[in-house]
């Protein structure tokens, strides 16, 4: 498994950006697949966007397409989440995660950050 570490969560006003980071342990970053979920209170835990190993394949969900970019650092061993047009229903603990395929489901996803929290205001 390779343990993840995510930072730059924040207080922004709505139409404004942040950047996600997430930084994994090991030797074998890419070959994990990444995602990044999203959990808001009483609601489940939810696909945001998903990168391949290598970066040439990206995935996002309908809410944030447009808004929303990952990309990685191979040889950081980080993965980004650029958000921009941030709206208050992102609002939200973001996660990042590590898989073994490209997938978009929670289940598939092995390994996971303590998460960071986005909040948005109106």
């Amino acid at each position: 498994q390779v343990q993840l570490v995510e930072s730059g969560g924040g207080l922004v006003q709505a139409g404004g950006s942040l950047r996600l980071s997430c930084a994994a342990s090991g030797r074998t970053f890419s070959s994990y697949a990444m995602g990044w979920f999203r959990q808001a209170p009483g609601k489940e835990r939810e696909f945001v966007a998903a990168i391949s190993g290598s970066g040439s394949n990206t995935n996002y969900a309908d809410s944030v397409k447009g808004r929303f970019t990952i990309s990685r650092d191979n040889a950081k061993n980080t993965v980004y989440l650029q958000m921009n047009s941030l709206k208050p229903e992102d609002t939200a603990v973001y996660y990042c995660a590590a898989s073994r395929g490209f997938y978009v489901s929670v289940s598939s996803y092995g390994s996971w950050g303590q998460g960071t929290q986005v909040t948005v205001s109106s």
